[in-house]
């Protein structure tokens, strides 16, 4: 292919994104799982320690398109929450693969996120980043399509942020949200106080000890200690669904994109995390229509799948 087609393809493919399409929306055989677990149409370019600082005096990483600002098109941001003791590096695959479809994605440094503080707070460095016009961001980001994604204790964090939000944070996607029973500090989250956005819950089924789909007592009895509780929990009036990975543990969302270098335990990797988790905000975020009737009524997310368990959601319609 010479560099003018490769040119041109980039730029469909870039337009289509702009316009809330799959990347892949002219294959008829192709699932939304699947067309988002493949990477989007942008390269992407990575930057460590590139603004400075939480509110521990943490650096903030960033994984975003490489052109920015492409035909004018305004990238939403995603704020991602480190799980404990790990760092953004960790789970460079899977931030990548979100930037790849056309989002920039912040992270602190931070490993202890579980407040939500500094995953709200790395929204505002971002944006003070594109208020100046010096910067590679300015003027290339949407301030009002706003994800949070964390994992384990960043999990608890977007969901703590996104309550505190004030409906500036739009949607969350909690990855191995863990039962109370492991919340310290008082940074449990309590999904009755998330009253606007969207909420995607995500687990491995093999996440028994920190991310138990279900739990044995009652919530009344013992807290939510589990991720049917947690769903339960958030009010009926905002837009949420659950799924649950076959076969994942706790720490598979780490893989780069296998477990080689993942911390234990972890069964096969990042793939399931793709697919779906994407999908969801291309849906909130991009208002991709296809990505939105998957998770509505009986679309795709909710139809029998040997990777899925537990394929769960509120969504009537797109």
């Amino acid at each position: 292919m010479n560099r003018c087609a490769v040119w041109i393809r980039g730029f469909l493919l870039a337009a289509l994104v702009a316009l809330g399409l799959p990347a892949m929306a002219g294959h008829a055989d192709s699932t939304v799982e699947s067309t988002f677990s493949q990477p989007g149409p942008w390269a992407v370019t990575e930057q460590r320690d590139v603004a400075c600082c939480d509110s521990t005096g943490a650096a903030y990483d960033i994984w975003y398109p490489t052109d920015l600002g492409a035909n004018g098109f305004r990238h939403p941001i995603i704020t991602w929450g480190d799980g404990t003791n790990a760092h953004p590096g960790q789970y460079d695959y899977l931030l990548r693969h979100f930037a790849s479809w056309g989002f920039v994605v912040i992270a602190t440094e931070n490993s202890a996120t579980g407040s939500g503080v500094d995953i709200a707070g790395a929204v505002d460095a971002l944006l003070g980043l594109a208020a100046d016009p010096a910067s590679a961001f300015h003027d290339k980001l949407n301030p009002d399509a706003v994800g949070a994604v964390g994992h384990s204790q960043g999990a608890t964090g977007v969901l703590n942020a996104m309550a505190n939000s004030g409906g500036r944070i739009a949607t969350a996607v909690p990855i191995e949200l863990p039962a109370q029973m492991w919340c310290f500090n008082g940074s449990c989250p309590d999904p009755g106080r998330v009253t606007r956005g969207s909420v995607f819950l995500v687990n491995g089924s093999a996440d028994t000890i920190i991310s138990p789909s279900e739990q044995a007592l009652p919530p009344q009895a013992v807290g939510l200690q589990s991720e049917r509780a947690y769903y339960d929990a958030l009010p009926a009036s905002i837009p949420k669904a659950w799924g649950t990975l076959v076969g994942p543990n706790h720490n598979d969302v780490q893989g780069q994109p296998d477990c080689a270098n993942a911390s234990w335990p972890c069964t096969t990797g990042v793939y399931g995390y793709l697919g779906y988790p994407t999908a969801w905000l291309a849906a909130r975020l991009l208002g991709n229509a296809d990505a939105a009737r998957a998770f509505a009524g009986s679309g795709e997310f909710l139809a029998p799948n040997p990777a899925w368990a537990n394929q769960t959601s509120d969504i009537s319609s797109p």
